[in-house]
């Protein structure tokens, strides 16, 4: 889908147009929502393609002895980029609430491409020994600074941004640009698992996709510098000082927030296991198992789409709760029938399901916590939201899962994990107020 095509969905006709980094009145343009848009597919890309390729990547560079010993230390170390996100959320939200959204978007892009330069180059461990797991860490913790400070100054603008009455479908492009980004690993994943023997996907081919993002890092960052400002009044105040107001005075937004994001967190990262838990677990094809990553990449984009429209029609916390309740329900049997019958009909089906659901009250989360935040505190209070959220629940996941099922050898574990953390997060959103008629340029 190229830029003309996706920001057709986003801004309607009559909106405002900003042009010259004006501060918009009712709408951007639509090549600045594509910008924005694009710059977070692009880092979600980057980061979230570690998973897909995490068997290879465990073997390249941590030879653990046993079945589930390189891949433990494999996704151990996707985690590991989850826990500098709050650090981000901190530095780079602040960051935009006290100078303006923009810069802060550009750092993020220049950030995540030097962690991305890292993980494409590092020779093997029987290359150069200790120091490669060493470097991958580092290049992790890098990306997962980079990540903890994009989303609060990308879902602010869109909010802030957005024609009154339209904020749910432009928030909605926030995860939806991330369901982008699992398509076209998935689409690589594919494609390698098709054109490379396994011996050669394993030595090198799962480098290709890693690679490829680079040689669009230049595109991302000058689309991102023509990007209007929403929030250009510069704070006296210093980033310590807007951190701690939020700590003081949204404390309980903070911390049902956080709780809130826990089943997002977690089903988000169960989505993306699925590619090893189709190899490890079930003995799929590697193939199949990347083509689930497709699937869930498109049934992302189409259905955050559909969650941001709904909180338009029918309010927030409708959404919120309702498929939140519906994949609570529903996850332990579509496990049930995946384990009992594997194959490409019952891994694709599931994994749909677990995306569009994850999607519509993934989307209605990211709406609702800002608009509860004042302009001025708005960026760094989504940022630790979504940071700490992500961090605390979706970096533990795929380890927790893994370990489960090492331990158990039950091929339910993964289901029982989204239920608890669905039961979380239903009695966090119950406890939030509506949003859809709050004035956000307050």
């Amino acid at each position: 889908m190229n830029a003309t095509t996706l920001t057709s969905f986003v801004a309607p006709q009559g909106a405002t147009v900003v042009r010259d980094g004006a501060m918009p009145e009712a709408g951007i343009s639509r090549t600045a929502v594509a910008a924005a848009v694009a710059g977070n597919a692009l880092e979600f890309y980057d980061f979230v393609i570690y998973a897909y390729f995490a068997v290879y990547i465990g073997k390249t560079f941590f030879p653990v002895h046993g079945e589930f010993g390189s891949l433990l230390a494999a996704v151990a170390t996707f985690g590991v980029g989850f826990f500098t996100r709050p650090l981000g959320g901190v530095l780079i939200g602040a960051c935009a609430d006290k100078t303006g959204r923009k810069p802060a978007m550009i750092l993020t892009v220049a950030l995540i491409t030097i962690g991305t330069l890292g993980l494409a180059a590092t020779p093997s461990y029987a290359s150069i020994g200790m120091a490669a797991p060493i470097i991958v860490v580092l290049c992790r913790l890098l990306q997962g600074l980079a990540l903890g400070g994009e989303v609060g100054p990308a879902t602010a603008l869109l909010i802030e941004a957005a024609p009154q009455g339209r904020r749910g479908l432009y928030s909605s492009w926030q995860i939806a640009s991330q369901g982008l980004a699992v398509a076209v690993g998935g689409i690589f994943g594919v494609t390698l698992s098709l054109l490379l023997s396994p011996q050669d996907l394993a030595a090198w081919g799962w480098r290709v996709p890693f690679l490829v993002s680079l040689l669009l890092v230049p595109i991302a960052i000058y689309i991102r510098r023509s990007l209007p400002e929403t929030h250009a009044g510069a704070d006296e105040r210093s980033g310590a000082a807007i951190v701690g107001s939020v700590f003081r005075e949204h404390r309980k937004i903070l911390i049902l927030g956080v709780l809130a994001t826990a089943s997002t967190a977690v089903a988000s990262q169960v989505g993306n296991y699925m590619v090893t838990y189709a190899v490890q677990v079930l003995k799929l094809p590697a193939a199949l198992s990347q083509v689930s990553v497709l699937m869930g990449g498109v049934t992302t984009f189409a259905f955050a789409l559909v969650g941001g429209a709904l909180c338009d029609r029918l309010g927030r916390r409708a959404v919120n709760l309702l498929p939140r309740l519906a994949l609570m329900l529903l996850i332990v049997p579509l496990f049930v029938w995946l384990s009992g019958a594997p194959g490409a009909a019952t891994l694709l089906t599931v994994t749909a399901v677990l995306a569009a659901l994850t999607a519509m009250f993934g989307t209605a989360g990211l709406v609702q916590v800002p608009e509860l935040l004042p302009i001025a505190v708005r960026s760094t209070g989504l940022s630790l939201v979504y940071a700490i959220g992500t961090s605390i629940f979706g970096g533990t996941t795929q380890f927790v899962v893994t370990w489960l099922l090492a331990i158990t050898h039950d091929p339910m574990a993964p289901a029982w994990y989204v239920v608890v953390m669905s039961a979380v997060s239903i009695l966090a959103m119950w406890m939030l107020p509506e949003s859809r008629n709050i004035d956000v340029k307050r």
